[in-house]
């Protein structure tokens, strides 16, 4: 019966992200609380529906560390849940994408021209970075925040990717904060597969980083140890690799922070 609800959810997170995309670019030419107004609403909904078909049921933890002006997200991602979880958890926010995903109508469309997406070239190597904090720098002036997975894909859980520092970088040509989000969904949504298991999903923010203080290396390193640190107490995954020995890749992945990264967000 699981599986079954589990399709049926799987099945509605894809037909409704189509229909919703295809909304925002219908409505393109309205003002920017249109689109927001819409995303909140669908996030909202889908986070409601894991938990009744799958029993995913969502806990935010320190909503308090979120700060008052606009600052750049960076979360781990293991999930579609994080991804969409994050529009109505926080203020309205633009994604750091690849090219190639806003060519795939009528996502790519909707987060390209509906949600001010930060689109880049991930085949650029440094310039990549350079195109983050042009465009990141423009939209937090204009008070949007930015969401960054500082990873670049999702990983497998259990296992740290390396970290570019990107978003270190924009939050210091910025002078904005930083903030870190960690989250054990993938302990309860597998990378591959259609199956959910039932539990709760913690999400941590962290108190905010300021990355003026730093070099942007130095900065990316505080915000992957607080969060890497952070999985290990909240992920049975992460736990159960340690006690094995298995996570001797992850840690070794967790001291390192690398600037190829940067242009695969």
């Amino acid at each position: 019966m699981l599986t079954i609800r589990s399709i049926i959810f799987t099945a509605l997170l894809f037909v409704s992200a189509i229909l919703i995309s295809a909304l925002i670019v219908l409505v393109f030419w309205a003002p920017a609380s249109v689109p927001r107004a819409i995303t909140v609403g669908w996030s909202r909904m889908m986070v409601r529906a894991g938990d009744l078909f799958c029993g995913l049921k969502v806990v935010v933890e320190d909503r308090e560390n979120i700060p008052d002006t606009p600052s750049v997200i960076m979360i781990k991602h293991t999930t579609a849940l994080e991804a969409y979880w994050q529009i109505a958890e926080f203020p309205r926010s633009a994604w750091v994408v690849k090219r190639e995903l806003s060519w795939v109508p009528p996502l790519g469309w909707a987060l390209k021209f509906g949600l001010a997406a930060i689109v880049i070239d991930r085949g650029a190597g440094g310039s990549a970075v350079k195109q983050v904090i042009e465009q990141g720098v423009a939209r937090l002036a204009d008070g949007v925040w930015v969401t960054i997975f500082p990873e670049g894909t999702r990983v497998p859980p259990g296992e740290a990717g390396r970290y570019g520092i990107s978003g270190a970088a924009l939050a210091k040509a910025a002078g904005c904060l930083i903030v870190p989000v960690a989250h054990n969904a993938g302990d309860f949504w597998p990378r591959r597969g259609l199956r959910k298991r039932p539990g709760t999903v913690r999400f941590c923010i962290g108190p905010p980083i300021d990355a003026s203080q730093q070099s942007p290396k130095e900065t990316t390193r505080l915000v992957q140890n607080w969060i890497e640190t952070t999985m290990l107490d909240i992920s049975a995954i992460y736990k159960e690799k340690q006690l094995s020995g298995d996570d001797e890749a992850t840690r070794s992945n967790t001291s390192s922070v690398s600037l190829a990264n940067d242009g695969k967000h």
